[in-house]
């Protein structure tokens, strides 16, 4: 990489499109990650019967690369179902396995905190609901593991039959979203917030057109446009907005009624 003996006040931001992520990933060749965490409000949807809509709200490591396999993951998840009734919930997920669904109540407004910390091949994910007062953790073991990148994502969720056969699910409507207290730490235990020196960082944004990151797939509808960064690099704020490609409720019914995963 052309700056990795750059001095740190200098370090790369760059801007990328993707049909599934938005947010900001931090990366740097030479660079391993031990640790992410942040900080965000359960958002609302706007929904309505006939048009089922789907997106997530995460902390993870891993994922970023082109040639990534991998990714350990934690969030919330915000969808419109067919009759236009909003669904909350939590989970994980380490790619290439599929999501699993966590018990444990998240309500739109609810005050959430992630974090991923990966020692060796040891994951813990950790989700805290600081509004009511409920906690889930867990230890893993994972074989296959990407800790190249460190990431503040909200999600277009896709629906997969395979690796290699995915479907990006419609974007719900959330309006908006905000991180805070977004940092993430190296292998080396060097802690930083998403603007920090010791790494570069990339803005994604969701179009319709764009790169699919982790899995393999084709688009459907949403967009959605990360603000700058602030308070020193650790929060940023995640705003929707319709696009004229979006998918069409029978395409979105098509797509909640297969039967495949979800990944995020």
């Amino acid at each position: 990489m052309a700056l990795a003996c750059a001095p740190a006040a200098f370090a790369h931001g760059d801007t990328t499109n993707s049909v599934n992520w938005a947010g900001y990933a931090v990366h740097r060749s030479g660079v391993s990650f031990r640790k992410v965490v942040a900080t965000w409000r359960q958002p609302s949807a706007t929904c309505r019967p006939g048009a089922p809509t789907f997106s997530s709200y995460w902390v993870g490591l891993g994922g970023f690369s082109v040639t990534s396999n991998a990714l350990e993951q934690v969030g919330t998840e915000l969808d419109c179902g067919p009759t236009g009734r909003v669904y909350s919930s939590a989970w994980y997920e380490l790619v290439p396995a599929p999501s699993i669904t966590v018990r444990l109540r998240v309500q739109p407004g609810d005050l959430m905190k992630g974090s991923v910390v990966v020692y060796g091949h040891h994951v813990v994910l950790e989700l805290d609901d600081a509004t009511l007062h409920t906690r889930f953790r867990k230890a893993l073991h994972a074989s296959s593991l990407d800790v190249s990148s460190a990431e503040w994502i909200v999600e277009a969720p896709s629906d997969c039959i395979s690796g290699m056969s995915c479907q990006t699910l419609p974007l719900a409507n959330f309006g908006s979203a905000g991180f805070s207290g977004a940092w993430a730490q190296s292998a080396r235990g060097h802690l930083g917030s998403v603007s920090d020196g010791a790494w570069n960082r990339t803005k994604i944004l969701l179009t319709p057109s764009g790169r699919r990151f982790v899995v393999n797939g084709r688009s459907a509808a949403g967009a959605a446009t990360p603000s700058g960064l602030q308070q020193g690099g650790t929060a940023f704020s995640v705003t929707y907005s319709l696009t004229s490609a979006g998918a069409s409720p029978d395409l979105a019914r098509q797509i909640a009624l297969r039967a495949g995963y979800i990944v995020h």
